[in-house]
């Protein structure tokens, strides 16, 4: 804990901003993370579509909308609303969906965006304070000189540091999505096949 405080005293007042955006970031990759790894190695969208060919309509629409699988919910919607309208109502679903997995990962957007730009304005400030003390006669100040590039170069190393670090689950997060949005519309395909042949 001293180190840190440290390092945040060594850093400049730049340092705040990126501890907060480091604590921002840690607290949305656990939120995240668990809410994936609830999803993980569901087979609950392969037994809805069973019980649709098998024209269990009624168990099917129950067992999806009591499915923790965001597929199985969108299916689920179709069913509910296969007389008149299945697309529009999957449509709709997914977009609700969609809503609930994408939750807070612009937050981490903007976290991998402005840590580094916070680490350049470290940077910025440390040298000013530098070229400040040569300038005000301190020349034979090394300390001084050399703690304002320490202040700079510790900056630019933290937001790196920060965005580099999120950057990587931002990635995950964002590819479980878009591949939970391409079984939606591969699920969706074959739900309304299973409609058109129960009810031609």
């Amino acid at each position: 804990m001293t180190a840190l405080v440290a390092l945040l005293v060594k850093g400049g007042p730049v340092m705040i901003p990126l501890l907060c955006c480091s604590i921002t970031s840690l607290a949305v990759v656990i939120e995240r993370g668990l809410f994936w790894w609830r999803l993980r190695h569901s087979k609950e969208t392969e037994q809805l579509l069973l019980l649709a060919a098998a024209g269990q309509w009624e168990d099917a629409r129950k067992f999806g909308e009591l499915s923790r699988a965001p597929v199985a919910r969108v299916l689920a919607a179709g069913i509910r609303h296969r007389n008149p309208a299945p697309t529009l109502a999957m449509e709709a679903a997914a977009h609700e969906e969609l809503t609930h997995m994408r939750r807070y990962l612009p937050l981490l957007d903007t976290v991998i965006t402005l840590s580094p730009l916070l680490g350049l304005l470290g940077t910025v400030t440390g040298m000013i304070g530098s070229f400040g003390v040569m300038a005000s006669g301190g020349i034979n100040q090394p300390h001084a000189i050399t703690g304002g590039v320490a202040e700079a170069l510790i900056a630019t190393a933290t937001g790196l540091g920060i965005a580099i670090a999120t950057l990587v689950p931002y990635n995950y997060f964002t590819t479980r999505v878009e591949r939970i949005m391409g079984d939606i519309e591969r699920y969706g395909s074959r739900l309304e096949l299973a409609l058109k042949e129960t009810h031609p």
